[in-house]
């Protein structure tokens, strides 16, 4: 009598993806129609409020900020829409990250909801993509309602926000791929205060939201150019401009390059976690 032993899944191998995630991604849908209203207050209340306090509070104080034009040419941009277009792209990241970090987090640890769904013909590729994709979704939907409420107070009337829209929601995306990394590493909640603390609160700094990058020291620029939401930021300020950016290639190569990157290495620690 033979016996076969089964060589276990290179973590690393290449995804393997289905249309199932669509199955997994509609149930998330379903529940969270239930809470639409709440959430939908919680994840555009904070940017507001830092766009009206630093945007019209602040604003009053700066008044204009000088910034470099396509062509190489100084603009004064008022401070208001300075802020708009960077925070509009902060907000697709935290509502990203949020979703991709704690609603994960509690459907894949807390409520054991991935280790029901891999009890149907859905493999853990398709549940992973399916949480990029929904997390995605989440921030495309968020800054989808504050461009409303900023097309509503005046602050922009650029026609090219068409454009900034898929450009927030790689955003979006990218950011939930990194944020799925370290949900595959957490043991609890409290784990992704270091993310938040260590990784985004001081992203949010360096890449160009609240001020212009130029002022920072050489070395912290270099630094800053590596970031995703720099990139981000650069691709969404021209358009809030009613501007062209420049460099655009590179900009969503480096979105595209977190994305591809970070899913692979949130897939290969997600099939070692759920392997042990």
């Amino acid at each position: 009598m033979s016996t076969t032993t089964l060589t276990p899944m290179n973590p690393w191998s290449a995804p393997r993806l289905s249309r199932r995630w669509w199955p997994v991604f509609l149930r998330n849908l379903l529940v969270w129609r239930k809470l639409a209203l709440p959430s939908v207050v919680a994840n555009i209340a904070e940017p507001l409020i830092w766009l009206v306090a630093f945007g019209y509070g602040l604003g009053a104080l700066v008044g204009t900020v000088n910034m470099a034009a396509p062509g190489g040419a100084t603009v004064a941009v008022p401070y208001i829409l300075f802020l708009a277009s960077g925070s509009i792209c902060m907000s697709a990241m935290n509502a990203a990250t949020f979703e991709a970090l704690y609603s994960a987090f509690s459907r894949m640890h807390v409520q054991k909801t991935w280790d029901g769904i891999l009890n149907a013909p859905v493999s853990l590729d398709d549940v992973v993509l399916a949480e990029m994709l929904w997390a995605g979704f989440k921030a495309m939907f968020t800054v989808t309602v504050i461009l409303l409420v900023m097309l509503g107070l005046g602050i922009t009337h650029s026609p090219k926000l068409l454009v900034a829209w898929p450009v927030l929601w790689l955003t979006g995306i990218a950011f939930s791929c990194i944020a799925l990394v370290f949900n595959a590493l957490a043991k609890g909640y409290d784990f992704f205060s270091y993310y938040f603390t260590l990784v985004l609160t001081p992203m949010m700094f360096l890449s160009g939201v609240f001020f212009p990058r130029e002022q920072l020291p050489g070395p912290v620029l270099l630094l800053s150019d590596l970031l995703p939401l720099t990139h981000a930021v650069q691709l969404v300020r021209p358009l809030f401009l009613d501007q062209w950016p420049t460099n655009a290639a590179l900009h969503l190569a480096v979105l595209v390059f977190y994305a591809v990157a970070g899913f692979w290495l949130a897939l290969a620690l997600t099939r070692r976690r759920f392997a042990r």
